[in-house]
């Protein structure tokens, strides 16, 4: 197949998530257009199997905002027509899959491009749920060619705002091989010298993620004795807040803020407990990635978060805000090491089973190939 993709191109889940889709398409004989304002997170080599067409701009002085969703609509059709794609999938309801509609609609008397709309949550659960966006969000949806998201609480909470149910849920995943525990390592002995535990948090620091309450929590174990490092990956609106919080609390010296980083796996491999006290995750692919890792987790009981982490067998989850519990969580952890161990071990296998890319990617493909058929025989008719 001949698909194009378009992810938001930044720090965060949907990017990630669509960069390597396009990634395993490849690697099973697609070709992978990506569609995009820049170069998407995470996708880092282009070939033949992997292009990238950039989004550009127009500045026009009769424009106070350039018209980012009209600019991708019309690269989208040039690529469409220029590539003979077979499909748009594009991630985000807002404005992704209104730009892939127009841009399908613009061709279709020469060339009809069924569009794909993936869910990851902030579409819907925030943005889709504002009253002015909820009416375009549900035409969004229901003129796409297909509609999946990545979990069951998320297809439940876009039943509930939009009453639209014809969704296909296909969860987030991993790469085994890319995601392991690594035993040593000099990151290890750079970001913990003197062999302290190392306790992870990863994000694109947005206030929704909680990142304040990760050095709290960090702050409350190691008063309660936890001879510990914290490590914070990435960046974004927060940062200064939690670095504020960490100076204030006295652990500045134990935290380390070490920005976005272009492979998570070398930190989630060399820690010993994750952090995600989330407000609101969809899914929880920090968890996950975590999991795979043979990470346990220390999270909030919201969202999508129990589909992935399994509480008292993978980790421990608490209410959102309860900095208090998770601290305990993160030292019970910390100081017995067996039961890490047995965490870190029954994590990885659920994520293998239950989300490796060998289960996973065969289900978007299916998915494509039953919207295609959907729709070829809706054009035959």
């Amino acid at each position: 197949m001949n698909i194009g993709i378009t992810v938001y191109p930044s720090y965060g889940g949907s990017g990630i998530v669509g960069s390597e889709l396009g990634r395993e398409l490849a690697a099973r004989g697609h070709t992978v257009h990506f569609i995009s304002s820049s170069l998407p997170t995470r996708l880092i080599e282009l070939n033949d199997r992997v292009q990238f067409h950039e989004v550009e701009m127009m500045s026009y002085p009769l424009f106070e905002h350039q018209p980012y969703d009209l600019a991708l609509a019309t690269k989208m059709a040039t690529v469409a027509r220029s590539e003979k794609l077979d499909l748009l999938h594009v991630h985000y309801a807002i404005p992704h899959s209104i730009s892939a509609i127009l841009a399908r609609e613009s061709i279709k008397q020469k060339r009809y491009v069924p569009v794909i709309t993936t869910l990851h949550g902030t579409d819907i659960t925030l943005v889709g749920a504002d009253r002015s966006y909820l009416p375009i969000t549900r035409y969004g949806l229901q003129q796409s060619d297909g509609v999946t998201s990545v979990s069951k609480f998320l297809k439940q909470a876009t039943i509930e705002t939009f009453d639209f149910d014809e969704i296909e849920v296909i969860p987030n995943f991993i790469c085994p091989s890319h995601y392991q525990k690594i035993d040593d390592s000099p990151l290890k002995h750079e970001l913990a010298p003197n062999g302290e535990r190392i306790v992870v948090h990863l994000s694109n620091f947005r206030a929704v993620k909680r990142p304040v309450d990760c050095v709290e929590i960090f702050a409350k174990a190691v008063e309660k004795g936890a001879d510990a490092r914290l490590v914070m990956v990435g960046d974004g609106p927060e940062y200064s807040a939690a670095h504020h919080r960490a100076r204030t609390r006295g652990v500045l010296d134990k935290v380390h803020f070490v920005g976005k980083q272009p492979n998570i796996a070398d930190y989630l491999g060399i820690a010993d407990v994750s952090l995600l006290p989330s407000e609101l995750e969809s899914f929880g692919l920090a968890a996950l990635e975590a999991q795979a890792c043979e990470v346990p987790v220390v999270a909030s009981r919201v969202g999508g978060i129990p589909e992935v982490v399994t509480d008292g067998e993978t980790g421990f989850l608490s209410d959102v805000g309860d900095t208090e519990k998770m601290s305990d969580d993160v030292l019970r952890l910390l100081n017995n090491e067996d039961l890490r161990r047995a965490f870190g071990a029954r994590g990885r296998e659920l994520a293998v089973s239950r989300y490796s890319t060998q289960k996973i990617i065969p289900q978007y493909i299916a998915f494509y190939e039953q919207v295609l058929k959907k729709t070829q025989t809706a054009a035959a008719a």
